[in-house]
């Protein structure tokens, strides 16, 4: 879970990445849009008809709703469910977990105190975000895991890795748990306090970078990575700069980063202060990357000024040292923007599309919405390696980033593994008053997920869509850094597209403080 050098190499262990949840059964395909649009992600205890779930069954005289019935050796690497009521963290319902075909389950207990950190896993591996109990504790097994509840279940994500048959998996038990405490409680601190790095070479950039210029600094030559990447402007006035100023990286001669630095670093529009795992923006500007990218014989880091006005950066790598092998893989990012979106009819929005062999570990998402009313119902939907129905379909945009109530959860939050940096005006600096009523997602909304264990591998092809799906027949602005890792033969469909960087969607007339 923070090993980043193990995300750079493909795994050693095949899996594919998939996902129970309580999506919209009509949803069978693209080519049949009233059920594939469908937004009834959930089953409610009153109504018979919803069968958002697998089956229900008796066990000694009790009724237990499946939610999840894997065969195989697997690990699931990440749980969500939402408040039953947006205001209260609480349920009756009672959450089982049987592995490897046993009568008895090995954890039980209430569906969203055992999986929010409140109870036997701990801060952070598991935690409330906002209005939902979120874990990332695995949870493996050798021979299946099923997943049943007590009554019929609201909204529910149980994302696994689907490892290959007979993979030598040591299946989950309380006592290796308990024994596990203190290295679980070692990986918490680290996930809360990523360190700088400071072993290898620092090659630094600092000056003025002209508009419609860029400047760069060479990396050493020879097998290496950067395991460290700082970048801070002088000015932040205008918060466009976040999205003007692109970051452009190439190994071996071949480009694999381009995007804004807003939407590489997570901070959205302008600067919003946050602290992930991966990447980290401070409230003085700095912004950190902590990702991995090896190469096997030069790097170049350039800076582009997209703006009107000249701008001063200061920039610093720290390259150390990497073996290649066959599964080191370049680290990849790219930036899709549009401006309009129109909401409706609804569409598929396309994050991404890979060919070839690599791994997706993030995605931050910015929007752009100019009415009040809740913007993003859309399920994301990820296609790997061809196959005829997306291994991943989620229940809504929150619930992909790992909240939910979106209409009323527009304060900021952050986890090591996603965060909210922006929506409406609040963010880390200025933080949504308690008791503040109605609901107001106009504005800017920022949204970042990173991976660890849950990360996506795939063979020959990775596809991801996010559902445009508001409540408000309007026209939106999108905008969405992705990141992956892939041999050098692996391609996206992702172009350099600075028209669209500079099509940066106007703020509502009107939205508070807007000088426009």
């Amino acid at each position: 879970m923070v090993d980043r050098d193990a995300v750079a190499r493909f795994p050693e262990a095949n899996f594919k990445l998939k996902q129970e949840s309580s999506y919209n059964r009509a949803s069978k395909t693209p080519s049949e849009p009233e059920g594939w649009f469908n937004n009834h992600d959930y089953n409610k205890e009153e109504k018979p008809e919803d069968h958002n779930f697998i089956r229900t069954e008796e066990k000694n005289g009790q009724k237990e709703w499946v939610l999840m019935d894997h065969v195989g050796p697997g690990a699931i690497v990440r749980t969500w469910m939402p408040f039953l009521s947006a205001q209260e963290p609480n349920t009756d319902i009672i959450i089982k977990v049987y592995l490897d075909g046993s009568d008895k389950p090995v954890l039980e207990g209430n569906m969203l105190g055992l999986l929010d950190g409140t109870g036997l896993i701990p801060y952070p591996l598991a935690h409330q975000s906002l209005r939902s109990a979120v874990s990332f504790f695995p949870i493996p097994y050798a021979k299946g895991c099923k997943i049943t509840t007590s009554k019929k279940p609201f909204f529910y994500q149980f994302t696994y890795r689907a490892y290959d048959d007979l993979t030598p998996i040591k299946t989950f038990t309380k006592a290796d748990f308990d024994k596990a405490l203190p290295l679980t409680k070692e990986v918490g601190d680290l996930l809360l306090n990523p360190r700088s790095t400071t072993i290898g070479e620092t090659i630094s950039l600092s000056g003025k970078v002209a508009t419609k210029k860029e400047k760069s600094i060479i990396l050493p030559e020879g097998h290496a990575a950067i395991k460290e990447l700082t970048l801070k402007l002088d000015d932040y006035k205008n918060p466009e700069i976040t999205r003007t100023v692109v970051l452009k990286i190439e190994f071996d001669g071949q480009q694999t980063v381009w995007c804004p630095i807003g939407d590489f670093f997570g901070s959205g529009i302008g600067l919003n202060p946050v602290n992930g795992w991966y990447t980290s923006v401070s409230g003085d500007g700095t912004m950190t990357s902590r990702w991995v990218m090896p190469y096997q014989k030069s790097g170049k880091i350039s800076v582009i000024n997209l703006g009107k006005k000249s701008i001063k950066v200061d920039l610093k790598a720290t390259v150390g040292a990497w073996e290649w092998d066959d599964d080191s893989m370049y680290f990849n990012a790219a930036w899709n923007g549009q401006y309009p979106v129109a909401t409706r009819p609804f569409s598929d929005w396309n994050y991404v599309t890979l060919k070839g062999r690599g791994v997706y570990v993030g995605d931050a998402l910015t929007v752009m919405n100019p009415v009040k009313r809740w913007w993003g119902e859309g399920d994301e939907k990820i296609w790997v390696d061809g196959e005829d129905f997306p291994s991943i379909f989620g229940t809504g945009t929150e619930d992909y980033y790992a909240y939910s109530w979106g209409g009323k959860s527009t304060d900021f939050y952050e986890h090591p593994f996603h965060a909210q940096p922006k929506c409406n005006v609040y963010n880390k600096l200025n933080r949504k008053p308690q008791g503040t009523k109605g609901k107001n997602t106009s504005g800017y909304s920022t949204e970042t997920r990173t991976r660890a264990l849950d990360v996506m591998p795939f063979s020959s092809a990775l596809q991801l869509d996010m559902e445009v799906w508001s409540w408000t027949d309007c026209e939106m602005g999108y905008g969405v850094g992705v990141y992956w890792y892939g041999d050098r033969e692996t391609t996206s469909n992702r172009v350099n597209k600075e028209k669209e960087v500079l099509n940066v969607p106007p703020l509502p007339k009107d939205f508070p403080n807007n000088k426009k």
